[in-house]
This record gives C-alpha cells, structure tokens and sequence, in this order.
C-alpha cells in the first residue's frame, strides 16, 4: 500500500507532540488517550517509516535522527491543516479579486452605479466586470463559474439558483414631457388605445410584460414599437406622441413625464440570484448585503 495512504493526521500529532514532550504518558493526557493508543500509533509510525523513531531512555523517549529531520516539516503540516478549518474572514477595505455580475438593463441603471460607488469607497480592492443578461445560457454560464451574480427578475432564473429580493419595483405611465391629453387621469381603455414603446431586451418584437394585464381587463394594447433598452426610452418619447410603462426607480428624467391613471400594473421583484455552491462565500454575501441596503 502506498505509504500516504497508511498516514493520518491523528498520527502526525502523535508524532509531532512525541517530538515535543518526549513522553508517552504526558502526550497520551495532552491528547486525550490512553498511553496503550499512543504506543499502537507508534508502533504504526515505526512501521511506515521504517525507523525506530524514538529508543526509550528511563521515562523519556529520544528522537532519532529520522525523527528530528521531520519535526519541522510536520509542525508546517500541521500548521496548514489548522489554517484549512478557520473560518474566512472578510475585509472588504484589504480584499482583491474581480467580480463577475450579469445584470438587467433596468438593472445596470437603478442600481450598479450605487453599488460602484460603495465598492469603490469600502472595498477598493474589488473589481467589477458586468456582463449583459443573456437568459437562454445563465443557468450554463453560472454553473460553470464565468457568473458570480445575477440582477433580473425571478422569471428569469432556473429553478436551481438561490436568490433574495433586492426591492419592489413600480412601472409608472409616462410620456414625452411637451404632450399634452385632454384628460387626466386616463382610464385604461385610453392608455390601451394610444399608441406604446414597450421595452424587450432578451426577444425582438412587439411584447410587453403587462400584455396579459390588460388582456385580463378585456383590452389589446396598441404597441407600436419596440427597443432593447430601457436607457432609450426618454430620448424617444421625447420627440413623439408615445407613450410608455417605465420603472419608477429610472425616473425622474428631464425628457419625459408621468402621466396619471386610473390603475397600475401590479409591482414587480428584482432580485439577486447566485449558484448554491457561492452561498458561503464571504464576499458573495457582503455583495449581496450591499445591494440590499440600496
């Protein structure tokens, strides 16, 4: 049997407070073991060593020089193991390292800035890398350790990914700021018959996310076009007659206005969603924490 094999680690401290005491009856107290168990352990030791180790001298044990020549090693051994059991602890302002975040559209704009600035000030040592949403690989891209953390919505997210709300979200109903309608508060037959930008960053087409919130009230929307982003938005309602369901946290903006509605959609969550296997992980959670506390 190969010789590492045969090894625990319960034997090199046997050994290793052998070399330091130099007796079996005050390592079998200091262990907590019967001198017997100490003396079988050195029998062992003997054995895959193929040296006597220790030659008995009155009510003391003397090294040999095979023993002597890995009293060093074996307090460095031991030593490393010890470290391998501490608990992680984490300095933000001391820690370096990139950090890898796929993050929404909505995302990237109500709440990576925040958290760059807190990174930048707390934690100058960690850095960013954020990557666009893209929902058909996550899952792969996550697994596979290219993704640290996720900034979307819980539809989003495979089933298998741990995840916690960040915030509750409002979309509003605004428009271009130099428009101007006969009526407010508009009811929702209105706002259903006026021509709507909708925002669709993972599918190209003329979707919305409320879609089946008016259906349910027996109305089809008039959605007239469609962008990828969010950021787009104020720049094209500005300069025509559309309008549009926009995130509160997005707003206020000197391009576009909010316009009052008989009703709302219902709120929606945006949360942060990471693989189990980064649960805990120390600057995964101080991440988390922070973007939390926005």
């Amino acid at each position: 049997m190969n010789g590492i094999n045969r090894l625990d680690i319960k034997q090199l401290r046997v050994l290793h407070a052998l070399l330091d005491l130099k007796n079996l009856s005050q390592v079998a107290r200091k262990m907590g073991l019967t001198q017997q168990a100490i003396s079988e352990q050195l029998r062992k030791l003997r054995d895959l060593f193929d040296d006597r180790l220790f030659i008995r001298q009155g009510n003391s044990m003397v090294p040999t020089p095979k023993a002597l020549s890995m009293q060093q090693p074996i307090s460095l051994i031991l030593k490393q193991l010890e470290t391998l059991l501490e608990p992680d602890v984490f300095s933000p302002q001391t820690y370096k390292g990139v950090f890898t975040i796929s993050a929404t559209d909505y995302a990237t704009q109500a709440l990576l800035p925040q958290l760059f600035n807190i990174t930048r000030r707390k934690a100058p040592g960690l850095k960013l890398i954020v990557r666009d949403f893209a929902s058909d690989n996550i899952n792969q891209l996550i697994t596979a350790g290219e993704l640290d953390l996720l900034i979307t919505f819980p539809e989003f997210i495979p089933d298998n990914l741990a995840y916690v709300t960040l915030l509750e979200e409002q979309h509003l109903c605004i428009t271009g700021c130099g428009n101007e309608f006969i009526k407010e508060p508009l009811t929702l037959a209105q706002i259903a018959a006026h021509p709507q930008l909708v925002v669709s960053p993972s599918r190209a087409n003329l979707r919305g996310s409320h879609d089946q919130w008016f259906a349910a009230r027996g109305l089809k929307r008039n959605i007239v076009m469609s962008v990828p982003s969010f950021s787009a938005v104020p720049d094209i309602l500005h300069t025509t007659d559309m309008i549009a369901f926009y995130p509160a946290r997005l707003l206020p903006s000197s391009k576009v206005k909010k316009l009052e509605v008989e009703d709302l959609p219902p709120t929606f969550k945006v949360i942060a969603a990471w693989h189990p296997r980064t649960s805990d992980s120390p600057v995964h959670s101080w991440l988390i924490k922070q973007l939390q506390e926005l």
